[in-house]
Parts: structure tokens; sequence; C-alpha cells
């Protein structure tokens, strides 16, 4: 294929996840970018449900027509307590990713200059000029790239900074006997066996015999299969949940790392999503920070059309917390469940919910903060302010 039939964009986004459909779905809506051409490339054509996103949230969302359900309340638990959370002001929600690409790509075909292509990419080269992408079918070229896809070797061939997974299997099941309350998600459920990990239950009812239960890990290793089905039906008995049907699994592993993925941005590149550091590094969470980053960059996009893209990211002070509970999770795993009790089992949920969606002001951080273990985070603040060069895993 000769440059002449090379198809140029302005931009291009490659990998359709959450981030680049939430960023291009408002830039659609924003009628800022009318004139600019728009291309997704991705292998999957996003046909399935294949995952579930939960975030909180204290006012009404764009994505609001699309909750499936919202809870008010939710229980915290370890093995030696429970606590009810009061969630006002905020609600927790919970989104089909099915739902989710049926909703953006309703709207993208309303826009003649945004285009979807089911291709796969094999090769990204950024030139002076211009960036040149390739798929297995055929070559573009765009002014600016914004890439969601993952390259885990980033993270994982360095040790300055840790990397642990939030993986788990989830189960959709329906049980005979009315079992669930309907009006109270289970945010984190500790009373299963630590085995010197960070390991909960989660458990999103949809009525009274209808839920997901999921078993979750924030660790280094994954596990087999087995092992995480086995839990799931150890805790479906405990709650006395017998008969029932699995209507749907889902599983799943979300990187949770504070490297500076950013620091990959250059002037026509951005990363975003998982791939740029998108995700709450310290929870796993990416709903709620993916709908700011968006939200911010088709801002920025709006506003600094010469600006470099590399000039979009600013680290804060939250990147430095989560840095810190990550490096005592990856030394000592087993410590999550006396760290995140010390959190929820007296704090005031609406002001841990603030602080994790990093809206909180200094003050307000001091009081979450106090309330964590003050030992292992003393280490850590002195292994990351004093030895940041000497900063490594194996140590």
């Amino acid at each position: 294929m000769n440059s002449s039939q090379i198809k140029h964009f302005d931009y291009i986004f490659t990998g359709t996840g959450l981030a680049a459909l939430m960023t291009v779905y408002k830039m659609a809506l924003s009628g800022n970018f009318s004139n600019k051409s728009v291309l997704l490339l991705d292998q999957d054509v996003k046909k399935t449900n294949d995952r579930t996103w939960c975030f909180w949230a204290n006012h009404e969302t764009i994505w609001n027509p699309i909750v499936l359900k919202k809870w008010d309340s939710a229980l915290f638990a370890d093995e030696n307590s429970k606590r009810d959370l009061n969630l006002n002001p905020y609600q927790y929600s919970q989104i089909r990713g099915l739902d989710f690409y049926n909703f953006v790509f309703e709207e993208l075909p309303k826009h003649s200059n945004i285009i979807f292509l089911n291709e796969k990419v094999t090769d990204i080269n950024e030139l002076e000029t211009h960036v040149f992408i390739g798929t297995e079918e055929n070559r573009y070229t765009c002014n600016q790239l914004f890439n969601s896809i993952y390259t885990s070797s980033f993270a994982l061939s360095q040790t300055k900074y840790p990397v642990l997974q939030q993986h788990f299997t989830g189960w959709f099941v329906k049980s005979e006997k009315e079992v669930f309350d309907p009006q109270q998600a289970t945010f984190m459920d500790f009373s299963v066996e630590q085995k010197q990990n960070t390991r909960f239950m989660y458990v999103l009812p949809l009525s009274k015999t209808e839920a997901l239960v999921e078993y979750t890990l924030f660790s280094e290793i994954l596990l087999s299969k087995e092992e995480y089905e086995n839990e799931i039906q150890i805790y479906l008995e405990k709650l006395g949940v017998h008969p029932y049907e699995i209507l749907e699994k889902e599983q799943g592993s979300i990187p949770m790392t504070a490297y500076p993925f950013w620091k990959k941005n250059t002037k026509r590149v951005l990363n975003i999503g998982t791939a740029g550091g998108w995700t709450k590094a310290s929870t796993g969470y990416t709903f709620r920070n993916s709908d700011k980053k968006s939200s911010e960059l088709v801002s920025f996009l709006s506003s600094s059309m010469s600006l470099k893209l590399s000039a979009f990211h600013k680290k804060n002070r939250f990147w430095f917390y989560d840095l810190l509970l990550l490096d005592i999770l990856y030394r000592h795993n087993e410590l999550g469940s006396s760290i995140f009790s010390s959190l929820f089992k007296k704090g005031n949920p609406s002001l841990i919910f603030k602080f994790l969606d990093e809206e909180t002001t200094l003050i307000e951080d001091v009081k979450v903060i106090l309330k964590c273990p003050k030992v292992p985070f003393i280490k850590a603040l002195f292994r990351v302010i004093f030895l940041p060069n000497k900063f490594n895993l194996n140590q």
C-alpha cells in the first residue's frame, strides 16, 4: 500500500475500552469536534456483557439512563464485626458493560465524522508530523493518537513501583429462596479466610433472589479458576443461598500500580484508561476516575488544540497516598483487611468516598489517613521519601 492510500484522521483511538468510549462520546456531545475526523480501532466489536462497572456519586451523571441498580446503603464486614454504611449523600451505582457499549454506540453513528472499525492494531509509530498506525488490514495516520491498549510489561519490567492486581471471579446467581437484601450492597466482606492475602467478598443484590457475588483479591499472584469458584460456593452456602442457578459469570484482573504511565505520553500520543494510569491505583476502581479524566481531556482538547498531549497529565498528592498503600500491600499483603477495617469501622463513609474520589481538602485527607494503622504507613513513608533511589521491591 503506498502513502496515497493511507487515510488520515485528526484523532485516532487505538482500543475502545471505557476511557476511549467515554472520551469520544463526550467529544460528540460537546459539538466542538464536528469538523474533526475521528477513528476508533478495536478488534472487539463490544457486543457482549463482558464486565460490570460500579461507582459512587453524589449527583446525577450522564450515565444515569443505563444505571441498572443504585444502593443508598452498604455493608462492610471483617472476621470480628459488621457495619452498615449510610452512603448519603452518595449512592453506589452499577452499570453493565453491554448497556454502556450500546448506549455509546447508539450515539456515535449520529456523527458522520466519527468512524468505528473492527480491526486489530499491530503497529504504532510516532513521526515528527503525524502518527502512523498499522492494523492487520490497513494503514492510517493521524495528528494525535489516544491509546488505551494496555502494555503490562511497562509496569512489570521495573522494580521501583509496586504492581498488584485486583483480580476476581463473579457469579450472577438466582436463588430459589429470598436471601438477599436488595437495599444494601456488600462493599467489602473480609470475613472470608485471608490466607496471607487481601481477600474479600463483594455482593450486589438486584432483588431478594438475584445478585452478583464476587470473590476479589488485591494481591500479586492470580489464583486458579477453581479456587475463586470454591470460595464463592462456600460463601453462598454461608449466606443460605441454596439451591441456586448461575445465570452468568465474569472474571477480570485490573492492575493496581502507581507506575507513572504518563511518562510514556508524547507530543502526539496520549495513553488513556488503564494504559495511562487512569485506574485508581489503591482500589482498582476505573469508572469514576475515567469519567472525570475523560471530561478533563475533552476540555483540554477543546481549549488547547496546539498544546502537546504530554501537557495533559498533572500528578497530585493522591498519587503519593496510593503509592504508600500499594507499597504496604505489596510487602505485607496480609495487612489489607486491617487497613480497610480501620477506615470503614469507625470512619465517616461519605468522607472516605470523597477521599477515594480525590476531592477532599488537605485537612480532610488527614482525618482519613489518621484512621489507618500508623506503623506500616510511617515505614512506607520513610522508604518512599528517604530512599527514593533505592526503592527496590525486593528489599
